[in-house]
């Protein structure tokens, strides 16, 4: 289908293209980027108003496939990710089984290209069944088409385990990416350790057991050369922590996600478990640590953490439900209301932030609006106010704490190789 963007706001952070101009898509791929294009198109779309940006890739999905079919699928993940602006997405391995073998990585992989109408990409677990106790093959996961390595959900808590991964990832010029958190440390609790958390009679999780982790795998970084990523930083020392390593050349990336420079841990006075998440919110200097990383790029990365659970799961007392919620769909919408529209960070800024830098730090073919490139495009409304309505996802599971927040800013259009696959245009 040949396809027509008019006089919309090009954002390409990759060329620092940024004006008013035009995108003509066939086949499947950017044709040309220009003014008063006159190809024949089989459907024009007045951009006007709109932003036309790369397709957005979140580098951080929980799709739950295999093993928690009642959360997520691989399907239906992918449409939460479309009508979130994704084009493409990484796998975090804690399934059931875990992504821990070649057979259920090629799963993933293989269901991704079959029933996801977004791009589908994996990471694939450090330790066997991410218990920490047995390094897995990481040579052959990585020549299967693992992008990462990761046990999220935990840390690897054994150096000496460690240690070989990080040598070993270092060898094959694949990221660690690490969820930081001493679990000797932090053995319970629900909550920020604070002042809502002893109101609410939680025992409490410190920052310190983020931020020790981070220090530890920081080390390890430096140590083997290896490339580090940090998943979702929650605390203020946690980005001073990952600031002064890459001052002094430390191979580390970091990424915020959208609730954590969004909300504060006073949101589970309002919301109860749904504001339950791990890492959890923190306090408002937290909120401003985290927003100042995104600015100064000591955080590289936008990253939602999609975390779907059944709404049984979320109804039950604080010190049970899980961990998670899901952020696909509102990733748009807080990044543009309290990043972009507050000044802390320019459109561009943001939407590096959501495509190449995402995509580099994964090696990901992605996050680029270029010529003869695959059409891979997201197209934003940066002024719609909306009001959030988890009734309306696409997503399997409603569990967000931002229910009835009124944001500015959403995805209205996303495609994927030239495929328009989510629109709400009224054109």
């Amino acid at each position: 289908m040949k396809t027509l963007f008019r006089n919309g706001l090009v954002i390409d952070p990759s060329t620092k293209l940024e004006r008013v101009t035009d995108v003509f898509v066939d086949q499947g791929r950017v044709i040309y980027i220009g003014d008063n294009l006159e190809q024949m198109a089989d459907r024009v779309i007045d951009a006007t108003g709109l932003m036309v940006v790369p397709g957005l890739v979140d580098i951080h999905v929980h799709f739950r496939d295999p093993g928690f079919p009642q959360k997520e699928t691989i399907e239906t993940g992918s449409l939460s990710a479309a009508a979130g602006g994704f084009t493409s997405v990484v796998c975090m391995p804690n399934t059931k089984p875990a992504i821990d073998t070649v057979d259920t990585l090629r799963y993933v992989l293989d269901t991704g290209a079959k029933l996801g109408i977004v791009k589908v990409y994996s990471s694939a677990a450090i330790t066997y069944g991410i218990e920490g106790c047995k390094l897995t093959e990481l040579e052959t996961l990585s020549e299967a088409g693992a992008v990462t390595f990761t046990d999220d959900g935990r840390s690897v808590m054994d150096p000496h385990l460690l240690y070989e991964a990080f040598q070993r990832a270092a060898k094959l010029g694949i990221p660690i990416s690490s969820h930081c958190e001493e679990h000797r440390l932090i053995d319970r609790g629900a909550l920020n350790r604070g002042k809502v958390s002893e109101r609410l009679g939680d025992p409490g999780i410190p920052a310190i057991g983020e931020e020790l982790i981070i220090a530890r795998d920081i080390l390890f970084a430096e140590e083997t050369g290896a490339r580090l990523h940090i998943q979702h930083v929650s605390t203020a020392r946690g980005v001073q922590l990952i600031r002064e390593a890459k001052a002094r050349g430390v191979r580390v990336t970091a990424e915020g996600a959208p609730h954590h420079f969004s909300i504060t841990d006073e949101q589970a006075l309002i919301c109860g478990t749904l504001a339950k998440v791990n890492p959890p919110l923190r306090t408002a200097h937290d909120v401003e640590a985290v927003i100042r990383g995104l600015q100064d790029g000591t955080l590289d990365v936008i990253a939602t953490d999609h975390a779907p659970h059944t709404a049984e799961e979320k109804s039950r007392p604080l010190d049970q439900a899980p961990f998670g919620m899901v952020g696909l769909e509102t990733a748009v919408g807080l990044t543009f209301t309290n990043l972009v529209h507050k000044g802390k960070l320019t459109a561009a800024e943001a939407i590096a932030k959501l495509t190449v830098q995402p995509a580099a730090v994964m090696g990901l073919q992605a996050g680029k609006l270029a010529p003869e490139g695959e059409a891979d495009i997201t197209v934003i409304d940066p002024d719609k106010e909306w009001v959030v309505d988890p009734k309306g996802f696409r997503s399997k599971s409603r569990n967000t704490p931002f229910d009835g927040m009124r944001l500015r800013g959403k995805t209205v259009m996303t495609m994927v190789r030239g495929q328009i696959v989510y629109e709400e245009l009224n054109q």
